[in-house]
């Protein structure tokens, strides 16, 4: 693996992370027990090592190399946006939360979906930005 690390790359990975935190979720938030759930819990686990031993080398190699000012601008932007939308989503859940319509479990389940959400719009929203050189 040469090939330069783009911004690209680290801000789509993020998406991984945010596959990681649903499943870690559901592993700690479930009530019930499957035979399955150990293979699952393993696998999950092995890959998260290997995964973030992989992404610590593409980040010290992307460190290494010369920034892209432009790709760094389009990243804030896209961070800014967003925050935005996040906060709105965080107040709907928790006025969900409190009217008694989503329970415990269900608030957890909407905020890391919403973590998952977001990753993928900021890594779209990037994409978008930086493809038209805004």
């Amino acid at each position: 693996m040469k090939a330069k690390v783009t911004l690209k790359e680290l801000v789509g990975t993020r998406i991984v992370y945010a596959l990681l935190l649903i499943l870690y979720y559901w592993m700690w938030a479930r009530r019930d027990w499957r035979p399955y759930y150990e293979t699952v819990q393993n696998g999950v686990c092995i890959f998260t090592v290997v995964f973030f031993l992989l992404q610590a080398g593409r980040i010290r190699r992307y460190n290494k190399e010369q920034k892209d000012e432009l790709a760094i601008q389009n990243l804030r932007r896209a961070n800014t946006l967003g925050l935005r939308l996040m906060t709105a989503a965080v107040i709907v859940v928790a006025f969900a939360g409190a009217v008694g319509a989503l329970g415990g479990p269900a608030m957890g389940y909407a905020l890391v979906w919403m973590v998952f959400a977001l990753a993928v719009i900021r890594f779209i929203l990037f994409c978008a930005m930086d493809s038209k050189g805004v």
